[in-house]
C-alpha cells in the first residue's frame, strides 16, 4: 500500500479527519449538516499551509459518486445513528432484515436506492451508504473503516462478508473507548477492511472500566495495559478537584444503567444532551453543568476546536462525532501504521 487519502462519508463535525491530520493523511469529509461544515473549515483555518489537507464538501452523502474523489484510496464512514442506538427511534433495529436484504441484493449488483423508501425511516438505509461507495468505485479502495453504535454490528457483518468476496480481508468488533485512552465510557461497533493483505482491529492500550473497580497501576503490576484516563484529568472547575457527575444517559450509552461517577473514573458517554449532567462537589453541592467544552474535551477533540453554530447544533455535532483519539487508533491500525507505545493528538496530555 502506498500513500493514503481519505475519503470521509457522514464526515459530521471532524473526529476522525482531526484523527487523519494528525496522523498526516489528506482527507476530504462529506457532510450535510451546514454548521458542522461551518465547524470543520474553521478548524481547517487554524492548520499550518504545510499541513496534510482536511477539506470539506457539504451536501448530502447519497448525491455524491465516488468517481468525484479519483485521489481518494481509503473510505471511512460513521452513518447517522438516530434509528440504531438505544437512545432514538429504534427503526433501524426493527428494519434489520430488510436492511440485510437490500445488503444482498447490492452484492448482487442491485441499485436499491428507490426502493429504501419502505423503510420506516428514511435515516435508516444511510447504513448502506458506504457499501454502495465501495462496490461503486472503479478501482477498489485499499481500506475501508466504518463505524456505528453497538447496535449496527450485525449490518457490519453482512457488509463484510460482501467485502470478503471481493478480495477483502475483514475485522469487526465492538471496542471500548477508555481502552484506547478516551477519558469516556462509550462502545462502538467497527469495522476495518484490507484489500489483500490482513484486517485487525487496533489492539488496546489501557485497561478497560468495569464499574466499582479500581484502576491498576503501572508501578504495581509493570506488565498490565496503562490505566484508563480519568473524566477529572479533562474536567476541571476553577480549582476544584473532587466532584461527581451525575449522568442522564448511562454506562457505555444504556439508559437503564443511569447513575453517578467521581472524577477519577472515566466519564459516562458523551451524547448530545450532555448538558443535562450536573456536577457536584464533595459535600454534594450543585456546581455547574458539563459545558460544551468540557464534553469536546471528553470527545478528545483538541483544545479550543471552533464550535459553529448555536447551542443545541453544537451539542448534536459533539454528541455525534468519533472521539478523535479512537479514531486515530482505528485509522493506525486500518493503514497498518506504527504508532509506537501510544497514539497522541497533541492535546492535553492525550
Amino acid at each position: 500500500m502506498g500513500d493514503f487519502e481519505i475519503i470521509d462519508l457522514f464526515a459530521g463535525p471532524g473526529g476522525l479527519d482531526v484523527a487523519a491530520h494528525s496522523l498526516g493523511i489528506p482527507v476530504t469529509g462529506i457532510e450535510l449538516d451546514a454548521d458542522a461544515c461551518r465547524t470543520r473549515r474553521a478548524y481547517e483555518k487554524t492548520l499550518a499551509e504545510d499541513a496534510a489537507p482536511l477539506a470539506t464538501e457539504e451536501g448530502d452523502v447519497r448525491d455524491f459518486e465516488p468517481e468525484k474523489f479519483p485521489s481518494a484510496n481509503v473510505l471511512a464512514a460513521g452513518p447517522p445513528c438516530q434509528t440504531f442506538s438505544v437512545a432514538g427511534s429504534g427503526a433501524g433495529r426493527r428494519n434489520l432484515d430488510q436492511v440485510k436484504t437490500f445488503i444482498h441484493r447490492m452484492a448482487e449488483g442491485d441499485d436499491v436506492r428507490n426502493d429504501l423508501s419502505c423503510l420506516s425511516d428514511p435515516r435508516t438505509g444511510l447504513v448502506l451508504e458506504p457499501l454502495r461507495w465501495a462496490l461503486a468505485r472503479r478501482e477498489p479502495y485499499e481500506a475501508i473503516v466504518l463505524e456505528q453504535v453497538v447496535a449496527v454490528r450485525p449490518v457490519w457483518e453482512e457488509v463484510a462478508a460482501v467485502l470478503r468476496k471481493r478480495g477483502y480481508d475483514v475485522a469487526v468488533d465492538v471496542l471500548n473507548t477508555e481502552e484506547y485512552g478516551v477519558p469516556q465510557t462509550r462502545r462502538r461497533a467497527i469495522l476495518i477492511a484490507r484489500l489483500g493483505q490482513e484486517a485487525a482491529l487496533p489492539v488496546p492500550t489501557h485497561q478497560r472500566y468495569r464499574k466499582g473497580r479500581g484502576r491498576v497501576s503501572r508501578k504495581e503490576h509493570p506488565e498490565q495495559l496503562k490505566p484508563w484516563r480519568s473524566m477529572g484529568s479533562v474536567l476541571s472547575h476553577r480549582s476544584l478537584k473532587d466532584f461527581t457527575v451525575i449522568s442522564n444517559y448511562g454506562t457505555a450509552g444504556v439508559p437503564h444503567d443511569r447513575g453517578q461517577r467521581a472524577h477519577n473514573e472515566p466519564a459516562f458517554t458523551v451524547t448530545s444532551r450532555f448538558d443535562r449532567n450536573r456536577l457536584f462537589d464533595s459535600a454534594g453541592f450543585y456546581i455547574d453543568h458539563v459545558t460544551p467544552q468540557q464534553a469536546a474535551l471528553l470527545q478528545t477533540f483538541p483544545r479550543n476546536y471552533p464550535w459553529q453554530g448555536h447551542g443545541t447544533s453544537v451539542g448534536v455535532q459533539i454528541g455525534n462525532a468519533i472521539p478523535p483519539l479512537l479514531a486515530a487508533h482505528i485509522l493506525t491500525a486500518a493503514l497498518g501504521l506504527h504508532p509506537g507505545d501510544d497514539v497522541r493528538l497533541g492535546y492535553g496530555g492525550f
